[in-house]
């Protein structure tokens, strides 16, 4: 099945409650239509270094900035197709580049045990990557539930819901359940409006007439500060003093 594999557009996100999620989607319905697959559970591996430079960097709010990661949109086996996702984010426009692999290829391709078993533009850029952070790992499993909508005039902006969004430490595997700790409020829902230019007239006035307003909220940069960082900080003082001291 073919598959978009470059992205370049606006990725603006809203934290809204249950009942404004309903509002948006009744105000969505002459508009916007739900994809074929309803609502999903997707899945994520996101790699960094031993000492997290990827999203430590990120959560300082640079021009510039990126990170890689593998996802499925159902269970995987080691046969199942995934993404491997290099993601890119310039002055607040998001670039994406990602390919599919069999997951077990991926995972030890972006581990490094194996060449990629595909030669593209894409993967010589995620080749670099690996190779420029050197060592990159799994870091974390987050999961979560999501409602897509496109455009019913074939439009290319899209509105996304996340809930029940999970993370975990351990079992770094698309192949397992989900399941780990929550990291969003109960009630909340993270609302992402995709787009290559302005939004529609008729979302900003029901963004206007709701008082919502946009927000700044990754899930691996909250799971890093929630649950990895405190973590951290229960390291020996000489381990803490090292980690803190590598780049």
């Amino acid at each position: 099945m073919a598959y978009q594999a470059v992205f370049k557009r606006y990725e603006i996100k809203y934290m809204i409650t249950a009942e404004q999620k309903n509002k948006i989607v009744e105000a969505m319905e002459p508009y916007m239509a739900l994809d074929k697959y309803g609502r999903t559970t997707i899945r994520n591996i996101y790699f960094d270094t031993d000492n997290y430079r990827l999203i430590r960097r990120s959560m300082e709010k640079p021009a510039y900035k990126e990170k890689l990661r593998i996802r499925s949109y159902e269970l995987a086996t080691p046969d199942s197709k995934v993404f491997i996702e290099l993601k890119k984010k310039y002055k607040g426009v998001v670039y994406k580049r990602r390919i599919s692999l069999p997951e077990a290829d991926a995972m030890a391709w972006v581990c490094g045990e194996i060449e990629c078993p595909k030669q593209t533009q894409i993967t010589r850029e995620i080749d670099y990557f690996c190779n420029f952070y050197g060592g990159i790992k799994p870091a974390v499993y987050l999961s979560y539930e999501r409602e897509a909508f496109f455009e019913k005039n074939g439009g290319d902006f899209r509105v996304t819901f996340d809930d029940n969004i999970l993370c975990r430490q351990t079992d770094l595997s698309l192949c397992s359940e989900p399941y780990g700790e929550r990291i969003l409020g109960e009630g909340l829902v993270l609302m992402e409006l995709k787009c290559s230019g302005g939004l529609p007239l008729w979302m900003t006035r029901t963004l206007t007439s709701l008082g919502i307003s946009k927000t700044s909220f990754s899930k691996y940069g909250v799971a890093y500060r929630d649950l990895i960082f405190p973590e951290m900080k229960l390291l020996k003082p000489k381990e803490e003093e090292i980690h803190n001291y590598v780049v």
